[in-house]
C-alpha cells in the first residue's frame, strides 16, 4: 500500500495499520487483503442491500464498451484535469469515488506511470464485481469495497476526488480533503447519448448536470467549468447493447423503448460531459 494512502476502520474511523496480509486498527478489528489485491472495508451494517453496486453483467458490458475506446477522450480529459489542478507528489493521494471497474483511474495511474513521485491512488466502490476487476486491472492502485457515504480515508488525508458519473457526498468529500484540495465532477452533458435517448423514450429531456447546492451548502465554490464533446459511431448490435447495460437508462426506459434499441445494428451518437472542478472556500 502507498504510504500516502491513510486507511481508516470503516467501523470505529480508527488508523488502520498494515501486517503482511491484513489490516487492522487499535480497537482490533481487522481485514484480510483479498487475492487479488484490494479491501473489503464495507461492513455489514453499512450496506443497504444484500449485493449493492453494479452487477457483474453490468461491470462485464462497461469493460467490454470501454475496452473499445469511445471513451478513451474522457479518460485523458480526465488526466490532464486532474494533473493540472490537483497536487501530484509522493506524498499525494487522489481518490476516485465510485470508480466501478477502474477504467479512469487506470488510465490517470498509466498516464503517471514512471514518475520518481508518483501520488497514492484509490479506487473506492461499493460493488464487489467492479472492485474485482479494477483489481485484476491494476496492481498500482489501493482498491477498496466501501460507500461515498462513509468512505475509510482519515480525515484531511486526500488531495484530490474524483467522482465519474456517480454519487457525490459533499459533507464526506469536505472531511476527506487536505486543505486546498479539490473534487472534480464528471457529469452527463444535456447531449450526452442524446441520439439512443431518443430511439428508448418516447420524449427525450435534455438537462445540465445536477445544480451544487449540496456542495456549497458544504462551503464547496467551483473553480473551474469545461464542456466536451464528440461524436462517436457504434457499428454492432453488440457495442449499443453494452453501451445500454452500463448506463442508467437500461433501469429507466420502457420495454418498447429497449426493443427498438435492440433491433439497432448502428447508431451514431453524442458523448457530451462536463467537467466541474470545485474547491471549499479559504
Amino acid at each position: 500500500m502507498h504510504s500516502a494512502v491513510q486507511l481508516a476502520c470503516p467501523i470505529d474511523q480508527l488508523p488502520l495499520e498494515q501486517g503482511d496480509r491484513r489490516f487492522h486498527c487499535g480497537h482490533g478489528h481487522s481485514f484480510d487483503l483479498a487475492r487479488l489485491g484490494y479491501l473489503h472495508l464495507l461492513p455489514v451494517q453499512q450496506k443497504r442491500s444484500r449485493f449493492p453496486g453494479d452487477s457483474a453483467a453490468m461491470i462485464e458490458a462497461r469493460q467490454r464498451f470501454l475496452n473499445t475506446g469511445f471513451f478513451k477522450d474522457i479518460a485523458k480529459e480526465v488526466a490532464i484535469a486532474l494533473t493540472q489542478h490537483v497536487e501530484m507528489n509522493a506524498e499525494s493521494c487522489i481518490l476516485d469515488a465510485g470508480c466501478g471497474e477502474g477504467y479512469y483511474l487506470d488510465y490517470l495511474s498509466a498516464t503517471l506511470a514512471g514518475k520518481s513521485l508518483f501520488p497514492g491512488l484509490v479506487g473506492l466502490d461499493v460493488g464487489k464485481p467492479g472492485i474485482i476487476a479494477a483489481a485484476r486491472r491494476n496492481k498500482n492502485v489501493a482498491w477498496l469495497v466501501a460507500s461515498n457515504r462513509r468512505p475509510p480515508l482519515l480525515p484531511k488525508s486526500v488531495d484530490g476526488i474524483l467522482c465519474m458519473f456517480g454519487f457525490p457526498v459533499f459533507d464526506r468529500f469536505k472531511e476527506l480533503l487536505k486543505p486546498g484540495g479539490k473534487v472534480l465532477l464528471v457529469e452527463s452533458g444535456p447531449q450526452h447519448l442524446i441520439e439512443l435517448r431518443d430511439v428508448i423514450y418516447e420524449e427525450t429531456h435534455t438537462r445540465g448536470p445536477p445544480d451544487l447546492g449540496d456542495a456549497e451548502a458544504q462551503g464547496f465554490e467551483m473553480v473551474t467549468s469545461d464542456r466536451f464533446s464528440y461524436p462517436i459511431s457504434l457499428n454492432e448490435q453488440t457495442q449499443i447493447a453494452d453501451l445500454l447495460m452500463m448506463t442508467p437508462h437500461l433501469f429507466r426506459a420502457p420495454r418498447r423503448g429497449k426493443e427498438r434499441a435492440a433491433g439497432l445494428t448502428q447508431i451514431d451518437l453524442t458523448v457530451d460531459v462536463v467537467f466541474r472542478l470545485l474547491q471549499v472556500k479559504a
